[in-house]
């Protein structure tokens, strides 16, 4: 049993997303202690900027005129790609940044789907489960001024579940910044009602992607 993680925070301690995602993966592992996490860490271990750009470039010249740019961003597509392929279950965990995704994690979504195996069209994460850990340092849920301002979530949905093929959870965290933005102090309980109710959504995630798998 495989499951890969991916986390894009820029914040290791302290961050949400990344709590949430252990709990997910905690969850999974209790049912399946033999079982293999795959972890990438797009902030300790980032992708050059450039490795999209050279891979696009790679595929349109012939393969003895490729140059050893072209052939180290090839490499590092195959590698993330098989770390995919790879797996069961998958869990994404990301911050909202400035309402969108983060540079990094735009390059390696950018990346994947230069591999052949993940080209659009191919939806290889067909009855593969995906959970979307999403923090949130606002609110952004139905009623509130900024609904629909959260850009991330629904682009992330759409690329694992429409364009992939995964069945996609999302796991929402929001009001993060309550407890260090002092305009929003008020709001700290309502915060932390929503990041124990991502924990529990979190917890029986795990416990069911585990579960699918085992069946």
């Amino acid at each position: 049993m495989n499951l890969f993680r991916l986390d894009s925070s820029i914040r290791h301690t302290g961050s949400v997303s990344r709590a949430v995602a252990d709990t997910v993966t905690d969850n999974w592992l209790a049912a399946h202690p033999n079982g293999t996490i795959t972890r990438r860490d797009l902030v300790t271990d980032g992708l050059p900027p450039t490795a999209w750009t050279d891979a696009l470039a790679a595929a349109a010249v012939p393969a003895d005129e490729r140059t050893p740019a072209h052939l180290a961003a090839l490499t590092l597509a195959t590698a993330i790609a098989d770390e995919v392929a790879a797996a069961d279950s998958l869990v994404i965990a990301t911050p909202l940044y400035n309402f969108g995704i983060s540079h990094h994690l735009k390059v390696w979504i950018d990346l994947l789907l230069t591999d052949p195996r993940f080209a659009p069209g191919t939806q290889p994460l067909v009855g593969k489960q995906a959970a979307l850990v999403i923090a949130r340092g606002g609110g952004y849920s139905p009623g509130t001024p900024r609904e629909g301002w959260d850009h991330a979530t629904p682009w992330l949905t759409r690329i694992l579940q429409d364009v992939l093929g995964a069945q996609v959870s999302v796991i929402p965290a929001e009001l993060t910044l309550a407890t260090t933005v002092p305009s929003m102090a008020e709001l700290i309980p309502l915060a932390e009602q929503s990041v124990s109710a991502a924990h529990e959504l979190a917890a029986s995630t795990g416990r069911a992607f585990a579960e699918r798998v085992a069946v």
